[in-house]
């Protein structure tokens, strides 16, 4: 079977190197996510392992459109029933650009009834609509006319861990904050930091990582095991792969530690780490008097000006961030226009990447000597 795993724009690098060091067979990036293939049970395990994947989703077919008749036939002959039964709750969501069909919302409902019509036909009653929780999630991309339909096996999307605090302001997505700290250089074993914390999804991110904790061991379950196909054997083998990522769990992990002007964002992190049931400790202070010789790596992402107010010292402090920890690895998430004062260290080249809508980059510095 061949799967595309989606991410946010930027991180494919990110998740592609990630999918390689989990095992994954025939990884190749591309926009929007990256490509990987195997079993059926490969989809289970990469929706369980998957720290920077937004979804995991699997081709059912590939056509041309070059109208809306010609789409509603294509999609009306796709063969739904092992997953799909009129007992069942769909949605469909979509992406569409240079095509004749140019809006998402005429083109789910297109896709919707082509779906429930052939169900209707064959079996005598459809599946009912739920956008909130469905059962099955069909996804269409359509680019220049030609469209490929996909089931979505992750259901809810993975990002959302279910550790955090709803009320956290501007929040990271954990997915993001995920490739963030791979893309710092961190190797999962020195002390890690994190000076300006906010809500601690970049901390407890790494520590999550670093207790190889499977993200979507929080799940109570996944999409595909709502489908009409999840039977006995898959619920065995998904059974398995829980067990073996449970066993994989690490007891020890480095000190990591978060930081933040704001006690009531100190309050939202340890409330989302003690959810996580990883080990971080919190602390108030500012970050002009940061300094932290031990850590393996200083990783934060620093206000944007959009959504929170930024300091107006705030790239002089960030330098001087930089250049306090020369032993360290220092990775920030910052927006693209984001003023930083003049450092003595020579960064690399920076990686762009988007947080939601903003532009973003995430620039960093590696250790002296490297």
């Amino acid at each position: 079977m061949r799967f595309f795993a989606t991410a946010a724009k930027g991180t494919e690098p990110a998740l592609r190197d990630e999918l390689r060091e989990l095992g994954f067979e025939g990884v190749r990036a591309d926009r929007g996510g990256v490509h990987f293939e195997g079993e059926a049970s490969e989809g289970m395990r990469a929706c369980l392992w998957s720290r920077i994947a937004i979804r995991v989703l699997s081709p059912l077919s590939a056509f041309p459109a070059p109208d809306e008749r010609a789409y509603y036939e294509a999609v009306h002959a796709v063969d739904l029933d092992p997953v799909l039964t009129p007992k069942h709750t769909l949605v469909v969501s979509s992406a569409c650009r240079s095509s004749r069909i140019t809006h998402t919302e005429y083109l789910n409902q297109l896709t919707k009834d082509a779906v429930v019509d052939r169900i209707r036909e064959r079996q005598g009653s459809r599946p009912s609509v739920d956008k909130q929780n469905p059962d099955v999630h069909l996804f269409v991309h359509l680019v220049k006319d030609e469209a490929t339909l996909y089931l979505d096996l992750a259901g809810e999307p993975l990002h959302r861990r279910g550790y955090r605090a709803h009320s956290a302001e501007a929040p990271l997505k954990e997915s993001l904050a995920a490739a963030v700290v791979r893309y710092s250089g961190w190797d999962r074993e020195s002390p890690f930091a994190d000076p300006m914390c906010g809500s601690g999804t970049l901390a407890i991110e790494a520590a999550l990582w670093a207790k190889n904790v499977a993200p979507g061991l929080s799940r109570s379950r996944f999409g595909f095991e709502r489908w009409a196909s999840f039977d006995d054997a898959a619920r065995s083998k998904m059974s398995e792969l829980r067990g073996e990522a449970r066993a994989a769990v690490r007891d020890v992990i480095p000190p990591l530690l978060g930081r933040d002007a704001s006690e009531r964002a100190l309050k939202l992190a340890r409330t989302a780490a003690r959810n996580a049931a990883v080990d971080v400790t919190f602390e108030v202070g500012p970050l002009s008097d940061f300094e932290h010789p031990e850590a393996g790596a200083v990783v934060s992402n620093p206000p944007y000006g959009k959504r929170l107010e930024r300091a107006l010292d705030l790239p002089r402090d960030l330098a001087r961030l930089v250049d306090r920890h020369p032993a360290s690895h220092v990775a920030l998430l910052m927006s693209a226009d984001q003023p930083l004062g003049r450092t003595r260290r020579k960064p690399d080249p920076p990686r762009e990447v988007f947080n939601g809508n903003i532009e973003c980059v995430v620039r960093v510095w590696a250790p002296k000597g490297r």
